[in-house]
């Protein structure tokens, strides 16, 4: 059976607002929301509904909320379905109340976030799904939105699936460009082993049987499996015999994620979970 799920303990709040903030002046500019402050009297006050329009996975709740009280510290948010829940169409997610003004300027922010948030959620849940009963884990790359990878990342744990490296910094990975670079497999991990510190991982990607055996011999900690055929992966299982950790990557899809999980890998990297998942359909509605 699969490993249990990760936690989708959401990032501190200290990491969210710097992002929600940024998104919130892009939005506001210079003058603010000047449609709401015209319109609408200041003393009005309003109660509002955040609504999935269809099925699927939650993630940003703890955005909206976090973009509702950065622009109104008054408003209240009551949270009816937490991050990480699989709902289905007209379910209402949260309920909040306070001047309306607050309440037509937060919307557009609060539904980006989670509306592109629960999309990447949905899509994650998806594949997990798909791979159920086997050991393989579904985990996401650093195909990210610019600006966004914290909280991209948060969504695929909120959809059940893995996070890779968050970065260049805390990881090894050797793909074929630092390969073609270096002059080969051998000489790429011995410089990373007399430079790396000792906690860091190193993990080595090869798009060959013959790569893999050579890269076998060098004891490195996973082995990246590149675009390879559910034959091939299920030879490079057996050719590994669990000396190192195998991931699969490259064109996975609903249509053949089964099968690849089948061959007996570890874990299955899509960067498609965070870079093509359709946004969910959500909406504030009064």
């Amino acid at each position: 059976m699969n490993a249990a799920l990760p936690s989708a303990r959401a990032p501190h709040s200290l990491l969210i607002e710097p992002i929600v903030r940024h998104a919130l002046e892009e939005d506001l500019g210079r003058a603010g929301d000047i449609t709401s402050d015209l319109t609408i009297p200041g003393d009005a006050r309003g109660k509002a509904k955040l609504i999935a329009r269809a099925g699927g996975t939650i993630s940003g709740i703890v955005t909206a909320e976090c973009t509702f009280r950065l622009v109104d510290p008054e408003l209240s948010f009551a949270v009816k379905v937490p991050d990480g829940s699989s709902v289905q169409s007209n379910s209402v997610l949260a309920v909040i109340e306070g001047s309306s003004r607050s309440l037509l300027t937060s919307e557009r922010v609060a539904l980006n976030f989670l509306g592109h948030l629960s999309g990447i959620a949905t899509a994650t849940r998806t594949l997990v799904d798909a791979v159920t009963g086997t050991k393989a884990r579904i985990v996401c790359t650093r195909k990210t939105t610019p600006g966004l990878r914290l909280l991209e990342k948060y969504a695929v744990r909120c959809g059940g699936g893995f996070n890779h490296r968050f970065g260049l910094d805390d990881a090894v990975l050797i793909k074929d460009n630092h390969l073609l670079a270096c002059g080969g497999v051998k000489p790429a991990v011995e410089r990373v082993r007399a430079g790396v510190g000792h906690m860091t991982r190193i993990e080595l990607e090869v798009d060959s049987l013959a790569q893999l055996e050579e890269a076998l011999a060098l004891s490195v900690d996973t082995i990246l499996l590149d675009n390879m055929t559910p034959d091939d992966l299920r030879r490079a299982v057996a050719m590994a015999n669990g000396r190192a950790k195998l991931e699969a990557s490259g064109n996975i899809t609903l249509a053949t994620v089964r099968a690849v999980a089948e061959s007996g890998v570890d874990y299955i990297s899509s960067g498609a979970l965070t870079h093509s998942a359709p946004n969910l359909d959500v909406a504030l509605d009064f």
